[in-house]
């Protein structure tokens, strides 16, 4: 097979290879091959069906890329790596506080269910919501409809923290999660969120708001996978999938090279 900068290397497969059943049966395509393909797709923006002749035939490749993602595979390694990548940085494995925020995309246009229309970015797609540590490591993430108010939206996202990380008691937020939501998961989940606003001085000029750019820096990692710049995806699940693998991309290339 060609070398693709994408093309996992042997300690990135050592460390996900546990997750996935290698001995099941004998296979024609290895599947470090299978995971190297898709991390390609994610990457580049490539269609499944224009997949390089390198990797196994893009149906071989999408059969296990949806099974990965029915089985909960895929979101396993995510919330994985995020604890082996907070114990390398010598913090606890769950974090105390979480950061949230959302990014509406763009669909295609052959795309036609979970999309809407976002009045404020004059977007028409799906929104990605986000959790993020205080490394910028990604919690949890949730895509819906570009319609959906963050308020709204936030729950779709915050009930995938549940039972994950028992250290979590605080959620850092901007003005659009204002309202109700507070008081919403401080009955449901025990947790505090903290929304945090521009100062009242100037609001209408740009500034560093504190903890708050580590999720927009997390969303500029994201752009970097071209498959997630515009959202051709049929289901909201499957592009959801897809920005997990992001993920998984990101933890991969930074902490074990």
């Amino acid at each position: 097979m060609s070398q693709y900068s994408t093309n996992l290397t042997d300690k990135q497969w050592q460390v996900i290879k546990k997750f996935i059943n290698t001995q099941e049966r004998k296979r024609k395509h290895h599947l470090r091959d299978i995971v190297n393909a898709i991390l390609y797709i994610n990457k580049t923006g490539c269609q499944w069906r224009m997949l390089p002749s390198h990797f196994a035939p893009w149906q071989t490749v999408y059969y296990y890329f949806r099974k990965w993602k029915l089985e909960g595979v895929i979101e396993e390694i995510m919330d994985t790596l995020h604890s082996l990548v907070r114990k390398m940085a010598g913090r606890e494995e769950s974090p105390s506080m979480g950061i949230i925020d959302s990014r509406s995309v763009k669909t295609s246009h052959h795309v036609d269910s979970d999309r809407g229309i976002d009045g404020n970015k004059k977007v028409k797609g799906r929104k990605e919501h986000i959790v993020v540590d205080t490394l910028g490591i990604p919690m949890a993430v949730a895509v819906h409809e570009a319609n959906l108010h963050d308020s709204k939206g936030a729950p779709k996202v915050l009930e995938k923290l549940e039972y994950k990380f028992p250290r979590l008691r605080k959620i850092l937020a901007d003005g659009g999660y204002q309202g109700t939501l507070g008081d919403w998961v401080a009955r449901k989940f025990g947790w505090v969120v903290e929304v945090v606003l521009r100062p009242n001085e100037c609001p209408s000029k740009f500034q560093v708001i504190p903890k708050r750019w580590i999720v927009e820096r997390t969303f500029s990692w994201l752009e970097n996978f071209r498959r997630l710049t515009i959202d051709y995806e049929f289901l909201a699940e499957t592009a959801e999938t897809m920005v997990q693998v992001a993920c998984i991309q990101m933890m991969l290339n930074k902490y074990f090279r």
